[in-house]
């Protein structure tokens, strides 16, 4: 028998009545997004992650707390954010412009009057509601593309019920859903949100844990035995692996990766991710350490080849 209109209601009325003030931080929410899973997507950006790769081209969202990013070059000198700076967090010191992030608060007053948008927060505080009620501005081009909703990050399991709230309310709204996700956390955690999940998508980086440890801040035992798990489950399977040059570009690396992931019955595809070094400006205005500041992007015949050297384990595999 199929449920009468009144018991779906129902059921909207209480997963909203659930999840719908719960709160979260995010950086960005970017719609009409194709490259986070299939159709015309709206990605949100969820702030915090447990892995530092020295390469991450969204440095925003390492953090899990609100914070001031500077643009420098922008500056115009017009001298506002001291005034406005109850913290004193913006001086100057021997005739120079500084900013001592130790004394931020991220009020976002300074932000608020920068007329060059030199300032800005990066983190917003955000309900379920909130983040649903943009996602569904699209409904239209998520049908029409076969699209829906991506969490991405940062790491979005590290604000679980965040998480969960904006998957199971889009999941009532017929939108597809899906995660973008390192899976290093205990299986019980990923298991949590897989009943309002449509589409997974984790990254294996390297298949040598002590290589592994020296590149992301961890080792990848869990993550493996989590894309094992991954692997057995009823939802498809996206496996990514981001191409850095030094570190994983090359046909043995690609191919331990490629003859794991071909042990997964689930998965879809297997992508590489070519390494951009876009996120320079990011590292400077957050007062962090880039160390993929002097690497070159992988040429395209080194992601052809690849990509081939993956395909010889009779998988589907592409390039970014």
């Amino acid at each position: 028998m199929e449920p009468s209109d009144k018991v779906l209601q129902q059921e909207k009325v209480s997963a909203r009545a659930q999840w719908g003030t719960v709160t979260g931080t995010i950086t960005n929410i970017q719609r009409f997004s194709i490259h986070d899973g299939p159709g015309i997507r709206t990605t949100v950006f969820l702030k915090g992650c447990n892995l530092r790769c020295f390469w991450c081209h969204n440095p925003e969202t390492l953090r899990p707390q609100p914070e001031l990013q500077i643009f420098a070059s922008r500056c115009i000198g017009c001298g506002e954010c001291f005034k406005r700076c109850a913290q004193g967090a913006h001086v100057i010191v021997d005739g120079q412009r500084k900013f001592l992030r130790e004394k931020c608060i991220a009020c976002g007053a300074c932000a608020e009057t920068c007329y060059a948008q030199t300032l800005q927060i990066v983190g917003e505080v955000k309900t379920v509601d909130q983040v649903v009620e943009e996602v569904l501005r699209d409904r239209a081009f998520y049908e029409t593309s076969k699209g829906g909703v991506t969490l991405s990050g940062g790491e979005p399991l590290l604000q679980r019920d965040f998480t969960y709230g904006i998957l199971a309310v889009c999941r009532e709204e017929g939108i597809h859903t899906a995660i973008e996700t390192a899976a290093n956390f205990p299986w019980e955690r990923i298991a949590s949100i897989l009943p309002v999940t449509d589409l997974v998508m984790m990254d294996i980086k390297l298949m040598d844990s002590a290589k592994h440890r020296e590149c992301t801040g961890v080792p990848n035992e869990r993550i493996l035995e989590n894309a094992k798990r991954l692997g057995e489950q009823p939802i498809p399977l996206i496996v990514r692996t981001p191409i850095i040059p030094g570190v994983n570009d090359t046909p043995e690396e690609v191919a331990a990766i490629a003859a794991f992931v071909a042990q997964l019955p689930n998965l879809v595809y297997y992508e590489l991710l070519p390494f951009h070094p876009m996120a320079t400006s990011k590292y400077d205005g957050l007062d962090m350490e880039y160390r993929a500041r002097t690497l070159k992007p992988p040429s395209k015949a080194t992601m052809d080849e690849l990509t081939r050297v993956a395909a010889e384990y009779g998988i589907r595999a592409r390039h970014g």
